[in-house]
């Protein structure tokens, strides 16, 4: 059978099929050697070939191959092995969710990510999130922010999810892709998914 990973969680993986089953899926053991480059051999996004078997009365699956990846981002791991940790792959749309407070995103870290992007041909959409909190000097921050973005080639929405500014937008510009959520922890990446579609949680 044939699926993508939705879920890892390091050495379970759920794989939703064609169909649209899941399955709870482990590694074949000469899959963990072969090759692996990085940390972790199968990541979210990879579409699979996987097998079911039984054991100890108990059906499982057995991931056999990974399918050639169409892209992917990475970040460097932390250890001295000079490998990196693949954080998704075969990503459509990553949105990168920034804020000017509540916490600070600096440019230095959008520009990273942006570079990191673009090494890997990946599509980025800036979301300067929170504008409800901001006072006008502070819009007129944002609005240079997004001038100088936008200049360069990139999409960017301002959003909240207090007042909705904007969430029909981004819905609708992400919809019917694979999308990578980005940015500092309590930027708002979460409330945001949430906001788009609620029965996630």
């Amino acid at each position: 059978m044939t699926g993508t990973v939705y879920k890892s969680t390091g050495s379970w993986y759920s794989v939703k099929t064609e169909e649209g089953e899941f399955y709870d899926c482990k590694i074949k053991g000469k899959l963990r050697l072969e090759k692996i480059s990085s940390t972790n051999p199968i990541v979210v996004g990879d579409k699979v070939d996987f097998i079911i078997e039984t054991q100890d009365e108990v059906s499982i699956g057995v991931i056999q191959r990974i399918h050639e990846r169409n892209n992917y981002i990475v970040r460097k791991s932390v250890n001295l092995s000079k490998q990196s940790h693949i954080l998704a792959s075969n990503i459509d749309l990553l949105v990168l969710v920034v804020t000017l407070k509540d916490p600070i995103t600096t440019t230095s870290f959008i520009d990273r990510f942006l570079v990191n992007a673009e090494a890997y041909s990946i599509k980025t959409l800036l979301v300067f999130n929170k504008v409800d909190l901001f006072d006008q000097s502070e819009i007129e921050i944002i609005n240079d922010m997004v001038r100088i973005y936008s200049n360069i080639g990139y999409k960017c929405l301002c959003t909240s999810t207090v007042n909705k500014h904007n969430i029909l937008e981004l819905r609708e510009y992400i919809s019917a892709k694979k999308i990578m959520f980005g940015g500092h922890s309590g930027v708002g990446k979460t409330s945001l998914i949430n906001c788009i579609d609620p029965s996630l949680e």
